[in-house]
């Protein structure tokens, strides 16, 4: 037995190095397009995006390492989207706080995490959540991850008439998509080894030809990491002004966090009796990596559903983190070859997976109206409202709501009890 295969698990999990690779790299493919999404979104509230770049790779690296090494999870972090947009458009510019008290928000967030994860607060927390909303939650996330996909390769637009529509089918890169889409499908069924990788490559092969992409070189010298690195002001954090957007973050980072890692670890058949098994230590390496990330001057780092893609891979332990975590540092000095990558390359890869999660609708009990609604009302909320966090915490309060008015509160474990009035303070007495 090899190293590897004796530290990861490999043979236990029935897993190869070779497979763990294969996942990591697709893993890394579908979120990438963190490392210039981030930049810019932090950059519009003034923050240095060459060094938002820098911190992005970095507290993406950490986090991934940690949650590889010590939680052994094939899953990938990075700064969340939706949470870097409520830190710049919601905290810095709709609030006027300046960028580096916002960065000490989010360290406050982080701290508190770890407090909650080191006394297993949050594992109580996750496996009290009901069967129904758990597999609501996989859905959720599914149905998300789905909207995502079809809004990247161009399937979707926005319309201010209806919400959404469809896009224009002409777009080479919408057709694109959609042929690696069928491949992805066709591959898989095929059981041909790294389906979701071959297809990213395929269409990315193709973008140079039919999609006016263009390669940049290979590599470049990272920037600066000094205008972002240790400028987060406690002091101004901890004020009371901020408190709100603290605990905001607290409880926008906890749900996105517990709703994804339960979601991925249920597509890869990670889950004992439908409950993570290390769970309290891959809540730890979550809650370190924010705190690492708001010290390197970016906003919360969580983990990321697109970890999905390199689950349907067959990655299945921290080897995968790990490749992962080696890539986002070769990002680093290879930003040209990562950038070549377009994101409606690796729709069909997450379109594909989103698919397959849909799969876990059967579990529901749909004979039971309090369980069924709440869980329904978590799935389409996700998507509905492009948040994860609001999905869960309209689905609790449904569900409390529900078991109490039909004289079944004694069903309901506490936890749930507390959750529900929490999301219920926030939407009343908190904005944002």
């Amino acid at each position: 037995m090899s190293p590897l295969d004796k530290f990861f698990k490999l043979t236990e999990h029935g897993s190869n190095v070779r497979t763990e690779v294969v996942a990591g790299i697709t893993t890394f493919l579908t979120m990438a397009y963190i490392i210039f999404v981030n930049p810019a979104i932090l950059g519009d509230a003034g923050v240095p995006k060459d060094a938002v770049f820098v911190a992005t790779c970095l507290a993406a690296a950490l986090g991934t390492i940690i949650m590889g090494l010590y939680a052994n999870y094939p899953i990938g972090m990075a700064p969340g989207m939706g949470l870097n947009a409520y830190f710049a458009y919601a905290v810095v510019l709709g609030m006027g706080v300046p960028w580096q008290s916002a960065l000490g928000a989010v360290f406050i967030s982080g701290c508190l995490f770890i407090l909650v994860s080191v006394f297993k607060v949050r594992e109580v927390i996750v496996n009290g959540i009901p069967h129904s909303l758990r597999v609501a939650i996989t859905v959720g996330l599914g149905l998300f991850l789905a909207l995502i996909a079809m809004k990247s390769a161009g399937l979707v637009v926005a319309s201010p008439e209806t919400l959404v529509r469809v896009g224009d089918m002409h777009k080479p890169q919408t057709i694109m998509a959609v042929f690696g889409f069928l491949l992805i499908v066709t591959l898989d069924r095929l059981r041909v080894p790294g389906a979701l990788l071959i297809g990213i490559v395929v269409v990315t092969i193709m973008s140079f030809f039919f999609g006016g992409n263009t390669f940049h070189g290979f590599m470049s010298l990272p920037p600066s990491l000094a205008p972002t690195l240790f400028q987060f002001d406690l002091k101004g954090a901890a004020s009371m002004g901020l408190f709100n957007v603290v605990l905001v973050f607290f409880l926008v980072e906890l749900f996105d966090a517990t709703g994804t890692l339960m979601g991925v670890a249920s597509r890869g058949g990670l889950l004992v009796d439908g409950k993570m098994k290390r769970l309290n230590k891959a809540l730890l390496a979550d809650s370190c990596a924010i705190v690492a990330g708001s010290m390197l001057g970016t906003s919360s780092t969580t983990a990321y559903l697109e970890s999905a893609a390199g689950v349907q891979a067959g990655g299945r332990t921290g080897l995968t983190a790990l490749v992962v975590a080696l890539m986002f540092l070769a990002a680093l000095f290879f930003a040209p070859i990562a950038g070549v990558v377009p994101a409606y390359a690796t729709a069909p890869a997450l379109l594909f997976v989103a698919c397959l999660m849909l799969r876990d609708l059967v579990e529901v009990d749909w004979s039971d109206t309090t369980e069924s609604v709440p869980a329904a009302i978590t799935a389409l909320v996700i998507p509905f409202t492009y948040s994860i966090a609001h999905g869960i915490a309209f689905g609790f309060i449904t569900y409390a709501g529900l078991k109490l008015l039909t004289g079944q509160a004694r069903q309901v474990k506490p936890v749930v009890w507390v959750i529900a009035a929490l999301f219920l303070f926030k939407y009343t007495y908190i904005a944002g």
